[in-house]
């Protein structure tokens, strides 16, 4: 009987005919996501670019570069304008080099590249999360504190996971530093994240059904959860999906990776045509 079991389980699925089309499936959703990001983040910081680190470096900055944040740039303001331009900044630099770190060919064949851009990706969302905490709720950069909730959490757990990002890479764990460093990326740049889903909600429900000008309406506290537990979620299936190894979990994480990639794909669509090209042009 145990025998018969054991063969009955060893019996082959619908499913694992089909394993090296759902493994290469699994393979190329995991690699379009990544294009995907490093598309997004590049236009993010090429944005960045053009409408602030450019007129800063020029000495052309004022408060019109700011007029689309809640609270921006006060002429004549030196403490808070230097919170603000250290939280603004160097996002610049990791948005053009932090999505290198997802990708395995850099990894392996540049480790020195990988140690130092992560170093750097860390220590720069690390201080940007304080900031960013600083001026939600020190310098009043928020429509309303239900709004606010999504992206202070976001804020707080950013310190959390950097720090165990960092321990695990220091004690070579690196199955799991994998994993942080995968959360930390996705932390990090939940803000950026924010912008491609709300932009994409924009896009397909022009009315604004669930939105409101504070940022409070049930769409807009979604969507500031979702910016960031949204892919957790999914690089969680897809984590599993490689530790169990079967046809079922590839197949399921495929599904997962696929829908993520989709949605990100139109909201970099979404927050490049609605946001950052107009304002880059706006720029010249």
């Amino acid at each position: 009987m145990k025998d018969a079991t054991i063969q009955n389980n060893k019996n082959p699925t619908l499913l694992d005919t089909f394993t090296p089309f759902i493994q290469s499936w699994f393979s190329g959703a995991i690699k379009w996501l990544i294009a995907a990001v490093l598309a997004g983040q590049w236009m993010f910081g090429i944005y960045i670019l053009f409408r602030f680190t450019m007129p800063w470096l020029l000495g052309d900055l004022d408060e019109s570069q700011f007029t689309s944040m809640i609270r921006g740039y006060e002429n004549g303001e030196v403490f808070n304008n230097g919170v603000l331009l250290l939280h603004i900044i160097p996002v610049m630099l990791i948005s053009l080099s932090a999505t290198f770190q997802l990708v395995p060919f850099i990894r392996n064949r540049f480790p020195k590249f990988h140690r130092w851009n992560g170093r750097l990706f860390l220590a720069v969302g690390f201080f940007g999360a304080i900031s960013g905490l600083y001026m939600t709720w020190g310098m009043g950069s928020r429509l309303s504190e239900l709004g606010a909730i999504g992206v202070t959490i976001n804020g707080i757990l950013i310190p959390i996971f950097v720090y165990y990002a960092l321990r695990t890479a220091v004690k070579r764990n690196f199955s799991l530093h994998r994993r942080f460093a995968v959360h930390t990326f996705i932390l990090i740049n939940g803000v950026w994240s924010l912008r491609l889903y709300l932009m994409a909600w924009f896009m397909v429900n022009p009315g604004g059904l669930g939105n409101t000008r504070l940022i409070d309406g049930p769409a807009d506290i979604a969507i500031s959860f979702a910016s960031y537990l949204l892919p957790m979620a999914v690089a969680e299936l897809a984590f599993w999906a490689e530790r169990r190894r079967s046809s079922l979990a590839t197949f399921v994480g495929a599904i997962g990776v696929t829908l993520l990639a989709l949605l990100t794909t139109y909201g970099v669509y979404a927050a490049s045509t609605m946001m950052w090209i107009p304002r880059i042009s706006a720029a010249f």
